[in-house]
């Protein structure tokens, strides 16, 4: 493997153009070698840009002996197509989240890239930002006591659009796939494994078929319980918190921080609040940089993205089913 991880993109979404290039483009590690479209003069029109010499469809970034790796970002519904020819064509892939719409097509993704040596990261940007380190590292050094309980909230007001994915069932649109996932994601991750139970409920928008807000209670090991509420119709909030019998830590901007801003963890503690400043970082850039540098290990792998996919697409399959069923759901389960 070369010393810059050589990136084609497949899919020229705003959050690829606003962050993700840019952060290729600034990472030590990465090349932005070819920018793919289904318009063509797209293609040639950001890549111009960007000052990237070539472009042109999804097929060519594919057959491009230069590309080592690819940035997938289509709609959710469309995204298990390409990365599977990805994977075929011997590219390793950063995929946008969630990667798929059903554990039954992760399952088969995986599947493909492990036949073809690809290595597949869902890309949970926020996973990568210092502040989530800082948070682990309290819990581990007993600074919040033993936790019991997170509570999250992510979501905005968004108004419908045609030209929205988010609002076409067909293309993986709706909620919990765009939102919900991060609510579930972060609860994994601060209680470093799968919840015992979950369960969901949707509220539906009867016209565009797509679940426009929810909420998801989640129960751990040890009587550690999740709780999160999530949607399109709401004021901004994209927060998370700790309930400790020590201390309570809360995360006012945990899921889509700008890397222009200082991560602030409020800390309660003995009826006292500490705030706790770190520096800027840009965390689409801190992904590039880990993701480059896990392909540059030749087989010393540090970081199962593979696995972690598996867990997060059984979680994700498990809150779907609560909701279909109007019940909880037991992982693991057979599917």
């Amino acid at each position: 493997m070369r010393n810059k991880i050589r990136f084609g993109i497949i899919g020229c979404s705003s959050i690829a153009q606003r962050s993700t290039i840019p952060a290729i483009i600034e990472s030590n590690y990465s090349h932005l070698e070819m920018i793919g479209s289904r318009s063509t003069d797209k293609a040639k029109k950001l890549s111009k840009s960007f000052s990237c010499k070539s472009f042109g469809n999804y097929d060519e970034i594919l057959e491009n002996s230069d590309v080592d790796a690819v940035y997938i970002s289509l709609p959710i519904g469309l995204q298990e197509k390409w990365v599977s020819k990805a994977a075929k064509h011997g590219k390793h892939i950063l995929c946008e989240k969630s990667i798929t719409t059903s554990h039954k097509s992760t399952k088969k993704i995986l599947d493909t890239c492990k036949q073809n040596e690809s290595r597949l990261l869902e890309g949970f940007t926020y996973r990568f930002h210092p502040q989530h380190a800082k948070i682990l590292s309290m819990i581990q050094q007993n600074t919040l006591g033993k936790v019991s309980a997170f509570s999250a909230k992510y979501g905005f007001v968004r108004p419908f659009s045609k030209d929205d994915f988010r609002f076409t069932q067909e293309l993986g649109g709706g909620s919990l796939n765009d939102l919900g996932c991060y609510i579930i994601n972060s609860s994994r991750m601060v209680f470093n494994g799968n919840p015992l139970e979950i369960e969901c409920n949707l509220s539906n928008d009867n016209v565009h078929k797509i679940d426009t807000q929810g909420s998801i209670t989640m129960k751990y090991g040890d009587n550690k319980i999740a709780h999160g509420i999530f949607g399109y119709n709401n004021y901004f909030q994209s927060t998370y918190d700790l309930w400790g019998d020590k201390a309570l830590v809360k995360l006012e901007w945990a899921f889509n921080i700008k890397k222009n801003i200082s991560a602030k963890i409020n800390l309660k503690k003995q009826s006292k609040t500490k705030q706790i400043c770190l520096k800027p970082a840009n965390q689409f850039t801190l992904m590039i940089d880990s993701f480059s540098l896990e392909l540059q290990q030749s087989g010393s792998s540090k970081f199962n993205f593979e696995n972690e996919l598996l867990n997060q697409s059984l979680t994700m399959e498990c809150a779907r089913l609560s909701n279909q069923r109007n019940k909880p759901v037991y992982l693991p389960d057979k599917f």
